[in-house]
């Protein structure tokens, strides 16, 4: 998945990205404090949905869980969802978060068996989500006593959320940009001004 196989392009039917004079002021300058990313856009046609998605967007991106195992999990979504261009936009956030090319060639195959015990584990949680929508038992425990309640809710969330994402992604048609735009980029930096980056970690 990712720039290499963009498989996207020229897909029939598609909803198309609106243009700026489709939005209202109000979102364009949303969008123009953001990366132009075409998920972006495209949820700005929904105009009462916009903020909430980028609110929801910016909470679970910013729970107890580091950015790290975050993206974990959203890269595992994207595998199990076929997701493309969900994939391709979270392995560059990936990276700068520090998950590893070994993990996320791991992530990207349909067992998911890596050396790090916890990456498998979030692996699965993912992969029941997303496949059987009710955690199993057994998943649900080991991430209560691992993480807590808290965290738990917060990973089972995460995962819900970014399910969400990928579905309005592959059933819209969300075509990848012709080229990479989230390189050297965190969650955390995202949406934030140009002037507040600057002190972004």
């Amino acid at each position: 998945m990712g720039w290499v196989d963009k498989d996207l392009t020229g897909v029939t039917p598609r909803i198309p990205l609106p243009a700026d004079d489709d939005l209202e002021p109000e979102h364009r300058e949303m969008l123009a404090n953001l990366p132009p990313l075409n998920v972006f856009r495209m949820v700005a046609g929904a105009p009462r949905a916009v903020r909430p998605f980028l609110e929801l967007g910016a909470a679970v991106l910013s729970t107890a869980l580091d950015a790290r195992r975050r993206e974990i999990a959203v890269l595992r979504v994207a595998h199990a969802t076929n997701s493309s261009y969900e994939w391709a936009q979270h392995e560059q956030l990936g990276r700068s978060v520090g998950v590893t090319e070994a993990e996320i060639d791991s992530i990207g195959t349909e067992e998911c068996v890596s050396n790090d015990e916890e990456c498998n584990l979030i692996c699965r949680v993912a992969d029941e989500v997303s496949r059987d929508v009710r955690l199993s038992d057994e998943a649900l425990e080991r991430i209560i006593d691992r993480y807590g309640p808290r965290e738990a809710a917060e990973l089972i969330l995460l995962v819900s959320s970014y399910n969400m994402v990928s579905r309005f992604l592959e059933s819209t048609r969300v075509e990848l940009e012709d080229e990479p735009l989230l390189g050297g980029q965190t969650p955390s930096s995202i949406g934030r001004r140009p002037s507040d980056q600057r002190g972004a970690r």
